[in-house]
């Protein structure tokens, strides 16, 4: 203790003294392995599903709703589906996917995919120059 600091008590004024203190966690490293990074393998989703189907019937909409909430994407295929039931299917599973932070997609004219929020769909940059080549200044197709 210093001089100052006898004269500060004196006074009645203290300073707080801050100490550390680090605890180390249960599970970690411990001193010899510090250096090691983290590795983890790229192949550890072996079991990634992707679920392909034909909607006949609103009654497939929940089972279609629980592959989401399991982590899988879906693809839906609507070329033999009535336009009505389309769009109620369509409304379910986009209301579904947005609850799940997941995104959704337009493949083909009937086709669409649903993906969960641990997967990211990329476009192909080669199917956005086509459709912009394809374009008019006015925004219509040529």
């Amino acid at each position: 203790m210093g001089i100052m600091d006898k004269f500060w008590t004196w006074l009645g004024v203290e300073q707080e003294e801050i100490k550390e203190e680090f605890i180390e966690l249960p599970g970690k490293n411990s001193g010899k392995d510090k250096l090691t990074p983290n590795v983890v393998s790229i192949h550890a989703n072996k079991t990634m599903k992707v679920i392909v189907c034909e909607a006949e019937s609103f009654d497939e909409v929940q089972v279609l709703a629980d592959h989401l909430k399991n982590r899988k994407q879906v693809i839906i295929n609507f070329e033999n589906t009535s336009p009505e039931l389309s769009q109620r299917i369509i409304d379910f599973i986009s209301g579904t996917t947005y609850a799940l932070g997941g995104s959704s997609q337009q493949l083909g004219r009937n086709i669409f995919l649903f993906t969960p929020s641990n997967v990211e769909v990329a476009r192909d940059h080669r199917s956005i120059m086509r459709r912009t080549k394809n374009l008019d200044p006015f925004g219509g197709e040529k």
